[in-house]
């Protein structure tokens, strides 16, 4: 899955997507397994536009209740479809997450939107289809994913 995205990447057309290159979006996300988790908390994104094209978000959560639960993770983006007020664009992500007393990484890979409401171009709502991978429960496991964007996020631009 991570060769095939990676494959669709390099050979994508340049993209004529929302312009937010050097801006930078501040909201949450709660995509990752430690959401669904015991004591699951939604975490903190951070999500930077280094080019028209690029993007990428940093995601850090925490809940200190025990069992802890815990997330750090990346995801890069790149849009490959143009409308006014919505980026179309495909992810790569992976993180380290703890829930219930066990540590795992998780991978998610494919594709997702962003939406912008005229008017409130500052203001971002995502969702996002793909698949993801983790080893959470002691074995890898590989699902679906379908997240809304009260799990994949919004975002306000500064």
């Amino acid at each position: 899955m991570l060769l095939l995205a990676t494959i669709v990447l390099s050979f994508t057309e340049t993209s004529h997507a929302r312009d937010l290159q050097g801006r930078l979006g501040v909201g949450y996300n709660a995509q990752f397994s430690n959401r669904s988790a015991s004591n699951g908390v939604p975490a903190l994104s951070f999500r930077y536009a280094l080019t028209k094209e690029f993007g990428i978000q940093g995601i850090f959560g925490v809940a200190t209740s025990s069992p802890g639960n815990t997330v750090a993770a990346l995801k890069l983006f790149k849009n490959v479809f143009y409308e006014t007020n919505l980026n179309f664009y495909f992810l790569l992500g992976g993180g380290v997450v703890t829930a219930q007393g066990t540590s795992g990484a998780e991978f998610l890979g494919g594709v997702g939107s962003e939406f912008f409401i005229p008017g409130l171009e500052s203001l971002s709502f995502c969702f996002e289809l793909g698949a993801s991978l983790t080893n959470l429960t002691g074995s890898f496991v590989l699902k679906t994913m379908g997240a809304s964007f009260l799990e994949a996020g919004m975002h306000f631009y500064f």
